[in-house]
């Protein structure tokens, strides 16, 4: 395809999902329920900003010992926070919430020029970008491009990958993560005309199709490649059971990446293997019946292990943007599943009472489970996509 027919198709490659995500109808009703899930997030992160310390940004919150854990702005999580008060502004019209994430944003706009991760997408897209789309402005726009400007620095063309990480034991790790900062890149291009970006997402994206997924599309966590050469030198994990284990939050960024791939590019490889995730995950035979997913689909303990919400909450509002792609089978399946889990989690079980969990709206995530990092917790992240998921199905009603 010549890059003038990219960049058409970029003209339809809507950023991030708003109000105006799509018109197709679900299934079922669940407007009340979705309702009153949103009500409750307002009121919990206007709990939240009430009792926000200066300078930082939420992290997690360890409620046996009642500890609030933030980050500073150069953490990989930092844009999470903001961007979901934009979701939750665009919902309730309640103007504190816009000034709470422009306050947390002119912390968090120095990190445009961090050029020393691969995070910029989740920090600055997930922020910046949702401003943007509420309110555009040329200084906002400007930030977005001064990040993509930095993301580009991590790509090299010999392993056709951007790096992940800058630590470690392994030369030059690429980790199926990434796959959610290529958005940022699709949105450059789109504004500046600039096709090298474009060209880093796709081919970004081709060499974690060809390198980090089985037969089962299951994923590979992370892919270590030799810099000068591009071959493989191995394929391991980091956050999951094993090294050939499905780590669960790895399997929902596959699949909400590639479904990104797909709008932004049109190229069917790309709805292939997101509807071959989709599959992997919905019908694996250690999926629970409330369709949360333990914190690795494969470790040996199931079922006396934890689970991660974060996982379900990503892969609900992939599946509602994915279900606009494909056939009307396999749509109503997406749609259905994306309600068993958006009903699940809006239960006792997963979402805290309004005033407690530090503000944090879902419970039971699990960050890093091998490293003894966030095992059971409430994650800021987890409830991004939690919101980000109800706003998507809302839009679907009108």
């Amino acid at each position: 395809m010549h890059i003038i027919k990219k960049l058409c198709l970029l003209l339809t490659c809507c950023y991030i999902s708003g109000t105006s995500f799509s018109q197709q109808k679900p299934v079922t009703g669940m407007q009340t329920l979705i309702d009153s899930a949103l009500h409750r997030a307002v009121k919990q992160y206007t709990f939240m900003s009430a009792n926000m310390p200066p300078g930082v940004l939420p992290k997690t919150y360890y409620w046996g010992t009642r500890k609030f854990e933030t980050s500073p702005t150069s953490w990989w999580t930092s844009g999470f926070y903001p961007g979901s008060l934009h979701y939750l502004y665009e919902y309730s019209h309640d103007h504190s919430l816009q000034d709470e994430a422009a306050r947390v944003e002119k912390l968090l706009e120095k990190e445009q020029f961090n050029k020393g991760t691969h995070d910029l997408g989740f920090m600055m897209y997930c922020s910046f970008g949702n401003a943007n789309r509420l309110h555009p402005s040329k200084e906002y726009e400007e930030i977005l491009m001064n990040s993509a400007r930095s993301l580009s620095t991590r790509f090299n063309p010999v392993t056709g990958c951007i790096r992940s990480w800058d630590h470690g034991k392994w030369k030059f790790p690429v980790i199926i993560d990434n796959m959610m900062n290529l958005e940022l890149l699709f949105w450059a291009t789109k504004y500046s005309g600039d096709s090298s970006f474009y060209r880093i997402a796709v081919t970004h994206a081709n060499t974690t199709m060809k390198n980090h997924f089985r037969k089962d599309h299951s994923s590979y966590h992370v892919v270590d490649y030799d810099p000068a050469t591009g071959k493989v030198i191995s394929k391991t994990t980091h956050q999951g059971y094993a090294d050939e284990s499905a780590w669960a939050r790895g399997q929902a960024w596959g699949l909400y990446g590639y479904t990104v791939m797909y709008r932004c590019t049109k190229n069917k490889n790309y709805l292939t293997l997101a509807n071959g995730i989709a599959q992997f995950i919905m019908n694996h035979p250690n999926l629970p019946a409330d369709k949360i997913p333990y914190w690795d689909y494969n470790t040996p303990d199931i079922p006396a292990t934890y689970r991660d919400a974060s996982a379900a909450a990503i892969t609900a509002s992939a599946l509602l943007e994915l279900s606009k792609y494909t056939d009307a089978k396999s749509s109503s399946q997406y749609i259905h599943f994306a309600e068993q889990v958006l009903r699940s989690l809006s239960t006792p079980t997963y979402t805290a009472p309004p005033g407690e969990n530090g503000g944090f709206i879902l419970k039971h995530s699990t960050g890093h489970l091998p490293g003894n990092s966030e095992i059971d917790v409430p994650l800021t992240y987890a409830d991004y996509y939690y919101i980000e998921a109800l706003m998507r199905y809302k839009a679907m009603r009108k």
